[in-house]
């Protein structure tokens, strides 16, 4: 479906007092997958009787992303919002946010992963008293050896603190409370981790088990470059272990070395031994130099996380909006 088709009668109008509903969908060269997304979710939210908005965040797509989404702000209810360049998903997701305006907000994926049809079932957890409904893969046979030993261990060390636990398997396919989506529109830092942010604060959160569809247009954007830089901002955003680690590694280190120069010493003011081994010598330099610098990186890390916070600049420049959404009162 390349454009939206005019509506005569609105269909299954919500009733007077209906509650409201936002759709928040950021996208990045999603526009082949948009033409089939937007038209199923329209009858999704036509088929729950509540007011509702669908917001496009175009995270400066390079296809035709802006154009499809903008071809249905004509209609109620649509709103694209289109940011000046890329500037990443959770930057993305923080805009969607800001501009939502529903009793609930729904987030999901452009690109047809994310099934419209399980949005039902989130608002029967959320009208049963759930304030967060997030989806889990039920399995990632789909996805690579290498993948899934990695997000076992990156599960594993974000959740070695007791505080709080990001759900394993669990993405940005959720429904929250508007009292949840003010909590994160409150948090100030700009080097945002979402999983982590949905945990950190809290409330009552029931899990939904999903499976995700195969895409039908394009590919994912998120190679193994991508996907260890945005767990390297998770473990340094909500942990401190490796920093711990580093002095634990120098202690492990420092103890044994400093118990060979004393023996060393001894033997050789007691017994006259030669000290001997430049080959040794040499390689446990070359070691000790390497997790010097390790440690340095580690440190380095966060240093940048507090530089980045410190410059104060905003997490995205919006370039354009368009539609109303709830804004015009309708659906």
């Amino acid at each position: 479906m390349a454009a939206p088709s005019p509506r005569s009668v609105d269909p299954d109008t919500p009733p007077p007092g209906a509650r409201s509903l936002s759709c928040v969908i950021p996208c990045f060269n999603e526009g082949a997958n948009l033409r089939h997304l937007l038209p199923l979710l329209e009858d999704v939210l036509w088929a729950t009787r509540m007011h509702w908005e669908i917001i496009v965040v175009d995270d400066g797509s390079t296809d035709d992303t802006a154009a499809v989404a903008e071809a249905w702000c004509d209609l109620s209810g649509f709103r694209c919002i289109s940011l000046s360049r890329n500037f990443g998903k959770e930057a993305a997701l923080t805009a969607g946010l800001a501009a939502a305006g529903g009793d609930a907000v729904v987030l999901l994926d452009g690109d047809l992963q994310h099934s419209p049809e399980l949005i039902h079932a989130m608002l029967a957890q959320w009208q049963a008293g759930a304030e967060v409904v997030y989806a889990v893969r039920e399995a990632r046979h789909d996805e690579s050896r290498f993948k899934q030993l990695g997000s076992r261990l990156f599960y594993r060390l974000m959740n070695d603190s007791d505080r709080f636990s990001v759900p394993k398997d669990a993405g940005d396919f959720r429904l929250m409370d508007r009292k949840v989506v003010d909590a994160l529109k409150s948090l100030p830092e700009r080097s945002r981790f979402m999983k982590g942010l949905y945990a950190w604060v809290g409330f009552r959160a029931v899990a939904l088990p999903y499976t995700p569809a195969p895409r039908t247009q394009g590919a994912s954007s998120f190679n193994a470059r991508r996907l260890v830089s945005l767990a390297i901002d998770g473990l340094t955003a909500f942990t401190t272990w490796p920093l711990r680690m580093v002095s634990v590694v120098g202690l492990l280190f420092a103890v044994p070395a400093l118990s060979y120069g004393i023996f060393v010493a001894i033997d050789h003011l007691l017994f006259g031994n030669a000290v001997s081994g430049w080959t040794t010598i040499v390689v446990s330099l070359m070691f000790f130099i390497g997790i010097q610098m390790i440690s340095t990186g580690i440190v380095g890390e966060y240093i940048a996380r507090i530089y980045e916070e410190a410059k104060g600049r905003p997490l995205y420049v919006v370039r354009q909006e368009r539609g109303t959404g709830l804004g015009a009162g309708q659906p």
